[in-house]
Formats: structure tokens, C-alpha cells, sequence
């Protein structure tokens, strides 16, 4: 695909080939932003779509986040841009979320917490470059990774390597206290996706709108900030 050549403003989107990722590059555009979004394959998404219809504003780039080598690749094809938000949208579960932490494999919690934790913190080392002094750097992250929150249990694995994702990210803001950027851990809610399955409550449409909305009003206030999607602080 061809870079985007609009003016406005510009968003890398890792992980927007479906789910809350490709309803987020969906809603930017919408509201005028350029976007580049990554996939992991070379399967053919709705991503892939979108950024045939409009060339000129969206960008479809490969990456698997738990290949570091893939994320420097990445890194020097999209050298030449800046962007004013880096946003990494990527999660996984283990595949029995009734089982304990005592219960799981070591191969799946490792699977897991690579996914969760360990790659998107080496995503957003790896690509800050490409970001403006001023800009934003988020995360998907979860309310299921407040320790503080966590008074029933269960989704232990899952709970486990969101929580390890915060403490990570709360330790980059602070290596990078004296930066102009804004940091977002971002805690979507339980919404109806292939990670959220259907008994979710909530559906992407209804509320992909104020996952962008919380996203651009942290916009130019420096500092890390775990919010969920209505812009409420959640607890540590």
C-alpha cells in the first residue's frame, strides 16, 4: 500500500485488522485522521479495504508484536513519518480463562504474558521514535489489570499479565518523566469481540466513540494516565 499523503493529523495503529483495532482506525478516519495499521499475516482484512478505497489516507502494514526483529523493520519503513499518536492495540487470553494461575501451563502463561505485557511495552520502545515530542503513546490495556479492582477473582491468567502490563508502563513513564508526551493505559470495558465474546454487554459500535474520544482529550496533557473509556481514573 502507498503511504498516505493528506494532510492532517496521523495515528499508527498496531493491531487494526478487526475488533476494537479496526473500529478504532474506522472512527480516526472518520473524524479526518491518516492512518497506518498494522496486521499480523499477509490474510486479506477489512483493513485491507479501507485503505484500497483511500489510498491517499490509509496505510496497511504487517507486523507480528512478538517478533522483535519484525518491530524494527517496521520501525525503518516508517522512518521517514512522524505520527502524532502510537497507539497498540493487542491482547489475548489464555484459552481456558476458568483455569488458575496454579492450573496453567507454563507455555500457555508464557504465551500469554509475552502478548500482553512484554510486546507491546517492546512495540512502543522500539516505534517512540516515530512519534512527535508532543504526542501521544497508549495501550489497550484492561480494568482487569487493576490490582486494586480485583475482589472476586477469576480470569486470573488474563487479570495477571494486564496488571504486569501497567507496572511495565508505569515504569517507562517514569524513565521518561521529563517528556512532553502523553501516556494512556486505556481500559475499554467488556465489549462484544472475539476476545470478549458474546456475552458482553456492550457492543463495538456503541462504544468505539468514546474509546476515541478519551484517546484524543488526553491529547497534549504529558504524564501516564489508566483511564477507562468514559475518561474515569481506574484504581491501580
Amino acid at each position: 500500500m502507498s503511504e498516505s499523503t493528506s494532510p492532517g493529523p496521523s495515528i499508527l495503529l498496531v493491531g487494526a485488522s478487526r475488533g476494537l483495532g479496526f473500529a478504532m482506525a474506522e472512527e480516526f478516519f472518520k473524524r479526518g485522521w491518516n492512518i497506518v495499521g498494522t496486521v499480523r499475516g499477509s490474510t486479506r482484512t477489512r483493513l485491507h479495504d479501507l485503505a484500497e478505497e483511500h489510498q491517499d489516507r490509509v496505510t496497511v502494514e504487517s507486523v507480528d508484536i512478538d517478533k522483535a526483529d519484525q518491530l524494527v523493520e517496521l520501525r525503518d519503513r516508517l522512518s521517514g513519518r512522524r505520527f502524532d499518536i502510537l497507539f497498540v492495540n493487542a491482547g489475548t487470553a489464555n484459552r481456558n480463562q476458568d483455569e488458575t494461575v496454579a492450573e496453567v501451563s507454563t507455555e500457555e502463561f508464557v504465551r500469554v504474558m509475552v502478548t500482553n505485557a512484554l510486546s507491546p511495552m517492546r512495540t512502543i520502545e522500539t516505534l517512540q521514535s516515530l512519534v512527535t515530542e508532543t504526542g501521544l503513546i497508549g495501550i489497550m490495556s484492561s480494568g482487569q489489570g487493576s490490582v486494586a479492582n480485583n475482589e472476586k477473582g477469576g480470569h486470573e491468567v488474563y487479570r495477571g499479565t494486564k496488571a504486569a502490563l501497567n507496572t511495565y508502563m508505569r515504569s517507562y513513564a517514569a524513565r521518561h518523566a521529563q517528556d512532553g508526551r502523553a501516556l494512556l493505559l486505556l481500559a475499554p470495558g467488556w465489549i462484544r469481540t472475539a476476545l470478549g465474546g458474546p456475552n458482553a454487554p456492550f457492543t463495538v459500535e456503541e462504544t468505539i466513540p468514546d474509546i476515541v474520544n478519551v484517546i484524543l482529550a488526553k491529547q497534549g496533557k504529558p504524564g501516564l494516565q489508566y483511564l477507562d473509556r468514559n475518561g474515569n481514573t481506574v484504581p491501580w
